[in-house]
């Protein structure tokens, strides 16, 4: 499989740096304002803010399948070590798990928009919070893996590929 990749850098990687954190930041962003915007409009009374929730929850849907697939490659180049490989399985088994959450909610949110415009059922709420939390949770555990464990910096990949990790 890795012969059909380019040479790897010192980052470890066929391109220049990681993508996966990149992509991965709208998906944080439109989930979690997801969450605010539906909030802020029930709290305000104020319905027109969720289309705008609505069309975050619909990209940050599109955008988490991209990030997966930049994160499943980059993770099997990332030769983790140590603690490092649990915190690893653990970030890939939540975000396959926020994709399928982030699908089910978009299309509830889709069931919920088409009935009525101008409310959101407190469930939706909750799970909204839910979720949340849980890209909260996956924030950690990708920070853990970059800023503790060095995953694709050059000194940790050199320290690997010279025995020292």
């Amino acid at each position: 499989m890795l012969d059909l990749l380019p040479p790897l850098n010192d980052h470890n990687l066929p391109w220049m740096d990681t993508i996966h954190p990149i992509v991965v930041h709208f998906v944080i962003a439109m989930a979690l304002i997801t969450f605010v915007f539906d909030l802020t409009g029930v709290v305000l009374r104020k319905p027109q803010l969720f289309e705008v929730s609505f069309w975050n929850l619909l990209f940050a849907t599109a955008s988490i399948f991209v990030a997966i697939i930049f994160g499943q490659v980059e993770a099997g180049l990332a030769l983790p070590y140590g603690a490092a490989r649990e915190i690893l399985n653990i970030h890939s088994t939540i975000g396959w798990s926020l994709a399928a959450i982030l699908s089910l909610m978009t299309a509830w949110r889709y069931v919920i928009r088409n009935r009525d415009t101008q409310q959101i059922p407190l469930s939706f709420l909750g799970a909204g919070g839910v979720l949340s939390l849980l890209v909260l949770v996956q924030i950690y555990l990708g920070d853990q893996l970059i800023w503790i464990y060095g995953l694709h910096t050059v000194k940790v990949v050199s320290a690997i590929r010279e025995g020292i990790v």
